[in-house]
């Protein structure tokens, strides 16, 4: 049976003997298996849309390769081969490609997404005794303070209002001894000499049946520029300044021509669409760690940025 959890505000049951999920004296919206306890419709609806398009695209299990898995296991460190047994919430879940990581490795698992993003998740890796899909706002979650052994955040945290807030509030549901996991975006002085910007200026106003058939007649214009000069560095920075594609044939070789065209396609609509888009240096969010209390700080530059860990102590 999935572990009780507490309504953060009411200090009341989060799921009760018949496995159903209440918040006072209303019960929570649920539809196809899923509590809702935010709105859908919020600065995260475009990524909704955008997992529901490419559902599977970065899952190991579908590319074939532990691509996202060599990313988890370099954040969660000595972690990677503990979460057997351990609640963890996965805030930020997506289409689930960490949740399938999370899974496999034994964590009783919580999947949380603002956005529709949690049906597809819910599709890929449905409820069990050890998953347990939501929709909940990452800066408001349904929870009480201090609930799980491991909270793990990567890729949202730069797509939120605040970051130093919603590290705060992750932190808040850290267990004492219990480890929070992040990374951020960084800062990138390219970013000011490329197109993107100019783009995503206009394309995150649109809605996905817009933003998604624009991204792919990028994709069919520049991905094959990529592609030729892979491997030439001076031509590779001259297309990215003009360019708003991101490509993976250097990062990720292994991926086929129709796994980098999928993964093209997602990574540059998700570029180009989220309405926040912040960045912080590896001090920023060590800082931001220290001022929380947290102890045993790993931070460092890598990935989409920074990725840190810490312990509650």
């Amino acid at each position: 049976m999935f572990p009780s959890f507490y309504n953060r505000k009411r200090n009341e049951p989060f799921i009760n003997k018949d496995n159903r999920l209440f918040s006072g004296e209303k019960e929570i919206p649920e539809r196809k298996g899923i509590k809702y306890f935010a709105d859908t419709n919020t600065y995260a609806s475009l990524f909704g849309d955008q997992w529901k398009h490419y559902k599977k695209t970065q899952l190991d299990s579908y590319s074939g390769s532990p691509i996202t898995e060599t990313r988890l296991n370099r954040c969660l460190g000595n972690l990677k081969d503990n979460l057997g047994g351990k609640l963890v919430l996965e805030a930020g879940c997506g289409a689930g490609r960490f949740t399938e990581v999370l899974l496999k490795k034994g964590a009783i698992l919580v999947s949380s997404d603002l956005s529709s993003a949690v049906e597809v998740n819910l599709e890929n890796f449905p409820n069990t005794d050890n998953h347990l899909v939501i929709q909940a706002d990452i800066n408001d979650m349904p929870f009480a303070d201090e609930t799980f052994d491991v909270v793990v955040c990567l890729g949202v945290i730069q797509h939120t209002p605040d970051t130093e807030k919603t590290i705060e509030d992750l932190y808040k549901l850290v267990k004492k001894g219990g480890t929070l996991v992040i990374d951020h975006y960084t800062f990138d002085k390219s970013n000011y000499l490329r197109t993107a910007p100019l783009y995503r200026a206009y394309l995150r106003k649109k809605t996905a049946a817009y933003t998604i058939p624009y991204t792919q007649k990028l994709i069919k214009r520049y991905l094959p520029l990529h592609k030729k000069f892979a491997h030439n560095k001076l031509m590779s920075v001259l297309l990215n300044r003009f360019s708003p594609v991101i490509s993976y044939y250097t990062a990720f070789p292994q991926l086929n021509d129709a796994q980098q065209q999928e993964w093209a396609l997602l990574d540059t609509h998700d570029s180009l669409t989220d309405w926040h888009k912040r960045f912080r240096n590896k001090k920023q969010i060590s800082t931001t760690l220290e001022k929380l209390g947290a102890a045993e700080i790993w931070c460092e530059y890598g990935g989409n940025g920074v990725e840190a860990r810490c312990k509650k102590p």
